[in-house]
């Protein structure tokens, strides 16, 4: 086994690899950007080493500066977790030139399974089922298009190089086709840097369903069984679990074995997975879709029906080891379903969210784990993944599972920083999840009914309870009868006390229940149902989810820049960095004219024109960094504008 192991990687997957070598007994080593260094893997590492400014380019995807850290703490391995360099098989051979071990698959495996067409070509001649599609690399407009026709409509166009759904497209009707070829290409080479596409038929209503493989240098390849990763949003997982409802022991031995030919075909080691479809009503058809030569973000489901801790055996693997349990050994026992924890707010149409982490709280034991890069007092930008953390549920069955994971999230508590957790927990309710009914699609068809279109009352009665009790004077001796906070006036009716607060609208709010108020929690009774929150400057929660409520003062809001402009202004719609800016002061634009692009957390979020006109002010330029609702630009329509 190695004495020491650089991580390079960051936040939930740096904390979780450093928790296995402590188990281990091997020296940590964790890297930072100079907006990490005070991240949670960086105090969790036995040592620490400073890459450079945030840009990931210039620190955790800089071969150059992850060697030399490397080097200057003496580990003898590499383990990249997921994300950055991890499927990046020049790293790979970066390392084993620099007499490092890469704790990952061979460079030329890593190779041959990043490009989706070669992988198909190669898993095909091994025997694996493959999507029908279109074959060979480098194929034009025309002879894509053609392919498509012949495979028939609809087909999926998909990036050969790159994952995680970016520039996938859709296309239903011929006609489309050579406008869709041609977006999907300027999507995947701004994505990938390689513009290369191929065309798959499209499956309806499609379960993912993905096979756990390890393999050691000895020739040993055995499957962990499967994962259903059905439950997605514009083609990104959110809820993961094993084993699927939908297969038997037949077909999970069928698949498992397809997964093995797919690893051994590629000369594969180390931890992987292979991904398959298949249409939702016939779980005995299955097709390979890719391979991902790496530790997957929804490990954990796969460690907790199995018992086998999966960053060890990559480590013991990549040390020469052999595996210690052949096919016939291995027993999938229970259920588990993880939820991903994203900073991202649905109430925004699940735009990238940031802010700093003011209260935290994170449920673990009884069934529950959490895999977390965050403690309090962390800064969320927009630089890096939104994924924050995982939780995870275990029980006997699904049920069990399914249970324990809703009320985990319930508890779940990150104030400061809108995330998705209460949605999650709102969908693991949805009757289709309960059931086991799952595809694809699910997540997009019912996504309206699980984000709530209000406020709840009980929000703005917390709220007030908690100005109320900062206006209460302090002591036990005599009170003026002016500085208590409860409408009596001098020789006149007492005034109902209401406060102005917005969460998004303003609103104008009395209270008329009776609270207690701490120093972290704040309990209201309306109506004889009491509501418990947790709280922390601005901000409530309960349930997984959180609102910011904030005082608002018209007046106020009426003399600043945006609420001068009104209408006209745009706004950023989250925190992140304006990538492009298309026009100038000056500049004549049209109703819904793109005008600038925000990214952030790699989202990008086009701001248009909210009507024809002028642009009269314009405040940012490329690589300025935004806050969520400052004001970019002013567009004044033309008869103000000549005024």
């Amino acid at each position: 086994m190695f004495e020491t192991v650089l991580v390079a990687n960051r936040g939930e997957i740096a904390v979780r690899v450093i928790r296995t070598l402590r188990a281990l007994g091997v020296r940590s080593v964790a890297v930072f950007s100079d907006a990490d260094a005070d991240a949670r893997h960086v105090r969790e590492a036995d040592t620490a080493v400073r890459l450079g400014p945030p840009p990931a380019a210039e620190s955790y995807l800089s071969v150059e500066r992850l060697l030399e850290a490397a080097a200057r703490t003496g580990a003898q391995a590499v383990h990249p977790g997921y994300g950055f360099l991890a499927e990046n098989a020049d790293f790979a051979r970066a390392c084993a030139q620099a007499g490092l071990v890469f704790i990952g698959p061979p460079a030329d495996a890593i190779a041959l399974m990043g490009d989706k067409i070669r992988a198909k070509e190669t898993v095909r001649a091994a025997g694996v089922p493959v999507v029908p599609g279109s074959s060979g690399s480098g194929l034009s407009d025309a002879r894509l298009a053609a392919a498509a026709r012949e495979i028939g409509m609809p087909v999926l166009l998909k990036p050969s190089a790159g994952g995680g759904g970016k520039g996938m497209r859709l296309v239903r009707e011929a006609s489309a086709l050579a406008d869709e070829i041609a977006a999907a290409r300027r999507e995947a080479r701004a994505s990938f840097g390689d513009d290369t596409l191929l065309a798959e038929r499209w499956i309806e209503r499609p379960r993912h369903i993905e096979i756990q493989v390890l393999a050691d240098e000895h020739g040993n390849v055995v499957h962990l069984g499967e994962r259903e990763c059905s439950l997605q949003r514009r083609h990104q997982k959110v809820v993961e679990e094993a084993p699927s409802v939908l297969l038997d022991e037949a077909t999970r031995a069928a698949m498992g074995a397809a997964a093995v030919q797919a690893a051994r075909s590629c000369g594969y080691r180390g931890a992987g997975t292979v991904e398959f479809i298949m249409p939702g009503g016939d779980p005995s058809s299955y097709y390979f879709m890719e391979m991902n030569t790496r530790l997957q973000v929804e490990h954990p489901v796969t460690e907790l029906v199995t018992g086998l801790d999966l960053v060890e055996w990559q480590l013991r693997v990549a040390a020469g080891e052999l595996l210690p349990l052949a096919q016939r050994e291995i027993r999938l026992t229970g259920h588990a379903i993880e939820a991903r924890i994203c900073a991202e707010d649905p109430a925004r149409g699940f735009l990238p969210s940031g802010g700093t982490v003011l209260r935290l709280r994170e449920p673990q034991g009884d069934g529950v784990r959490t895999d977390s890069g965050l403690s309090e007092g962390t800064e969320i930008g927009s630089r890096y993944d939104p994924m924050l953390s995982k939780v995870i549920a275990y029980g006997p069955d699904r049920a069990t599972a399914l249970r324990r994971l809703r009320a985990a999230l319930a508890e779940t508590v990150t104030l400061g920083v809108p995330t998705n957790a209460g949605f999650l927990r709102r969908l693991l309710a949805h009757p289709a999840v309960v059931a086991g009914e799952l595809d694809t699609g699910l997540v997009e068809r019912v996504v309206a009914g699980l984000v709530p279109a209000e406020v709840p009352e009980e929000v703005y009665e917390a709220a007030a309870a908690v100005r109320l009790d900062a206006l209460r004077p302090a002591g036990d001796g005599w009170t003026d009868p002016f500085s208590v906070p409860n409408g009596w006036r001098l020789g006149g009716v007492p005034r109902p006390v209401s406060f102005s607060l917005r969460v998004t609208d303003p609103v104008e709010y009395t209270p008329r229940g009776t609270h207690t108020v701490t120093d972290d929690q704040v309990s209201v009774t309306l109506d004889g149902v009491r509501h418990t929150f947790y709280r922390a400057g601005d901000w409530l929660g309960r349930d997984g989810d959180a609102w910011p409520v904030r005082d608002h003062d018209p007046v106020a809001a009426s003399l600043t820049r945006a609420g001068l402009a009104g209408a006209d202004s745009l706004t950023a719609p989250m925190p992140g960095t304006v990538t492009v800016v298309k026009v100038a002061v000056g500049d004549e634009v049209s109703a819904g004219q793109s005008l600038l692009v925000v990214e952030a957390m790699k989202m990008e979020h086009v701001v248009s024109a909210p009507h024809a006109g002028t642009v009269t002010e314009l405040d940012v330029r490329p690589g300025s960094t935004v806050a969520m609702d400052q004001v970019l630009a002013v567009v004044a329509p033309h008869e103000e504008a000549a005024e």
